[in-house]
């Protein structure tokens, strides 16, 4: 097996009696709220699979609701993210629902904050790790393990060579990349995956191109808040 880092092999410092169903559902929860761009005011939490049935016990509504509140997996309020998410003012709905072809540990969260609202499905993978798989209709794969960057934008032809091109000048190097789109010349989502931690200036060159519409960064390493760049 080829190496990747510590956190696969040793898991997360975490709270919480099992890695996927706690410590992984913080991840999918923190994950989610960087994709809002902000704390949410309103949050629907569908549960599939091992998920629907054991959240309860194991505790997998608590962490996600930590996630929302951006706490890490190690944070000793997760037990008390219910009650955290009242003081928040953040309203949450759980139910749980059958869907096919779907990893058993997976949750869809649909989040609302004023006119924002965004809808994100992710999986438990084991060992803390995750895979979001489906953002607003647009198929994706990630795992948020490094920075990784959310660009929303109108598909046109020369779009994502700009983007490159600003990686390349700044000497940043892409890890993973991957475009969905739902439509010819319609909106698309690109994400990219990098090496490294991007700088708001790198940032604000991509949110300049002509027809990129918003971005979200994704990095769970930091402990204050997320960029938002509309």
């Amino acid at each position: 097996m080829r190496f990747k880092d510590v956190f696969s092999i040793i898991g997360p410092s975490m709270v919480g009696p099992s890695s996927s169903h706690t410590a992984g559902a913080v991840r999918l929860g923190r994950t989610a709220r960087h994709v809002l761009g902000a704390q949410p005011e309103q949050a629907e939490i569908i549960f599939y699979g091992s998920f629907a049935t054991t959240y309860q016990g194991h505790g997998t509504d608590l962490a996600i609701i930590a996630g929302l509140l951006n706490y890490d997996t190690d944070d000793m309020r997760i037990k008390d993210a219910l009650a955290q998410s009242e003081l928040a003012g953040l309203k949450v709905e759980l139910r749980t629902a059958q869907k096919a072809g779907v990893h058993p540990n997976t949750a869809t969260l649909i989040l609302q904050r004023g006119e924002q609202k965004v809808t994100v499905t992710g999986c438990s993978i084991g060992g803390g790790n995750i895979e979001i798989v489906s953002i607003d209709d647009f198929d994706v794969k990630f795992t948020a393990v490094y920075p990784t960057l959310l660009i929303f934008h109108a598909d046109r032809r020369g779009i994502l060579a700009e983007m490159t091109d600003i990686f390349k000048h700044a000497d940043a190097n892409i890890g993973y990349m991957e475009v969905d789109r739902k439509s010819r010349s319609g909106d698309a989502l690109t994400v990219i995956e990098s090496d490294e931690v991007l700088s708001t200036d790198f940032i604000d060159q991509i949110s300049k191109l002509p027809d990129v519409y918003k971005i979200r960064v994704i990095n769970l390493t930091a402990k204050g808040e997320n960029h938002e760049v509309l």
